[in-house]
């Protein structure tokens, strides 16, 4: 079983894959010792032909394949596509558009909460896929003919499930529903990281605006770090590492050394020297310019009640509207609109999801609408307007 590696070959490949209405797409990856993934295979697959593409051929150019991926008039299919597009944004250097994402898809016609691949394929097509190979080393070459099999099944059965639930969004008239989830995957903003916000990704465990300041710019600099040098975050510094530089303030190398989750000697390293240096310059923010440490609201009386009320309206429109509840709203969601009603921002109280879900939920908050367990079932009646 061969493999494009030349850009002749892929040119030409693309060239006829940009002739059909849809290609499926996906990728093989490793990440474990780097920050950016590194792509080791493509597969792609029309209606009449699957290939494979070996980005890891000396010359090689991908040129033609972003090419492709911008191209307007072909979808791009994808199974949980929010990896293999941040690969091809980080090395092409665009979002790929128009997508489907098949598991979202699922989500939206029923098939439950984060569908898998193996799991769609044996519903829809009635395959058994080999899972052997999943978590194979796909950098090393020569690749067998096992993995290779393993890797195009990722793409030639995709095409049967992408006609499945494309037909399916249509009979049921929620074409649109998915039209809303992949704007969010199509966003370039999904995909990018600013060193400035990598605290957020982190569990707040401080509790003073100079000690947030101090993690913020660690957090930062540790990004930076990463990416420059493409190596994991816990290869830089430690989450627990953070959270002890941030409240302990070190701003000298001894005092570094001393800290118990930084290795022995490591504060004569270079690193260590920018950490210190990095902590001194957090330290020097005004008063007026340091962060506010995150406060959870404290929810008003009655909310965590009024929550669980939520939770049932939610099972129940689920189980109506044969949807995977978590496409609609998460026990976050659930919690704040509980807290601040028609305040509260979040996806249910916009587009298709307000029409099911959110609107139902005001109405319950408000005591216009009650539920009511009746021969084994949820239901919703209407209330008395001075009930």
């Amino acid at each position: 079983m061969d493999m494009i590696t030349s850009t002749e070959a892929l040119a030409a490949a693309c060239t006829r894959l940009a002739k059909h209405p849809y290609i499926t797409v996906d990728t093989e990856f490793l990440r474990e010792t780097t920050f950016w993934p590194k792509l080791c295979l493509i597969q792609v697959a029309s209606e009449d032909e699957a290939l494979i593409i070996d980005p890891l051929a000396g010359s090689i150019d991908l040129g033609p394949f972003f090419e492709l991926m911008a191209n307007p008039d072909v979808i791009k299919v994808f199974h949980a596509a929010r990896q293999d597009i941040e690969i091809i944004v980080h090395l092409g250097d665009l979002v790929p558009h128009p997508i489907f994402d098949t598991q979202v898809a699922a989500m939206v016609c029923g098939f439950g909460e984060s569908v898998s691949y193996d799991q769609l394929v044996q519903r829809i097509a009635g395959e058994q896929i080999d899972k052997s190979s999943r978590f194979t080393d796909w950098s090393r070459r020569p690749l067998s003919d096992k993995q290779l099999t393993y890797a195009l099944a990722d793409v030639t059965h995709l095409r049967e499930v992408y006609k499945e639930l494309k037909a399916e969004l249509e009979r049921e008239g929620r074409t649109e529903w998915l039209t809303d989830e992949m704007a969010i995957l199509e966003s370039r903003g999904t995909y990018e990281t600013h060193p400035e916000d990598a605290w957020k990704r982190l569990k707040m465990r401080v509790k003073k605006p100079q000690e947030l300041c101090v993690l913020q710019h660690l957090a930062a600099w540790r990004e930076r770090e990463a990416q420059t040098r493409d190596m994991p975050r816990g290869r830089i510094l430690k989450d627990d590492a953070l959270y002890e530089l941030a409240q302990q303030q070190p701003t000298s190398t001894e005092a570094l050394g001393r800290l118990r989750t930084i290795p022995k000697g490591w504060e004569r390293s270079s690193q260590g020297r920018d950490i210190v240096e990095v902590v001194k310059t957090a330290l020097e923010t005004p008063k007026e310019d340091m962060p506010k440490v995150p406060r959870r609201r404290q929810p008003p009386e009655g909310a965590q009640a009024a929550s669980e009320l939520l939770r049932v309206l939610l099972k129940m429109v689920v189980e109506k509207q044969n949807v995977a509840a978590k496409v609609i709203a998460n026990s976050d969601d659930l919690e704040r609109i509980a807290a601040e009603g028609e305040d509260a921002e979040v996806a249910a109280f916009s587009g298709w999801r307000k029409e099911i879900f959110g609107d139902l939920a005001l109405k319950l908050l408000r005591g216009e609408v009650a539920l009511r367990y009746v021969d084994g079932a949820v239901t919703l009646i209407d209330l008395p307007k001075d009930a």
